[in-house]
C-alpha cells in the first residue's frame, strides 16, 4: 500500500536507519485495516482513504509516545467507520 521511500517521507525521516522497524509497520498496517473495518487489502489498494489511513496509522505506531497520540487515535478511529460503510458498499 505504501511503499518505503513514502513512509520516509510522510515520517520526514532521512536515511535508512529505520527502514527495518518502518516496514515491519508497513507490512502489519492493511491486516489491522481489514480487521478493523472489514476492508479487504485488495479494497484498500485500490482506494486512497485507505493509503491516508495507513499513513496516519504508520505515525501513530512509529510516534507512539507523540503529544497528540489521543487526537490522531481518534482521526484514524473517525476513518476507519468510513472505510468500513466502504467496505460493505458495492462497487459499480
Amino acid at each position: 500500500m505504501l511503499t518505503i521511500n513514502e513512509a520516509r517521507d510522510f515520517l520526514r525521516l532521512d536515511g535508512t536507519d529505520n527502514d527495518v522497524i518502518i516496514s515491519s509497520l508497513l507490512d502489519a498496517i492493511p491486516g489491522y485495516i481489514e480487521v478493523s473495518t472489514g476492508m479487504s487489502v485488495a479494497q484498500q489498494n485500490i482506494e486512497p482513504l485507505a493509503k491516508t489511513v495507513a499513513k496516519f496509522i504508520l505515525q501513530l505506531w512509529y510516534n507512539a509516545e507523540q503529544s497528540d497520540s489521543d487526537k490522531l487515535q481518534r482521526t484514524i478511529d473517525g476513518l476507519f467507520k468510513a472505510l468500513s460503510v466502504m467496505a460493505r458498499t458495492p462497487t459499480i
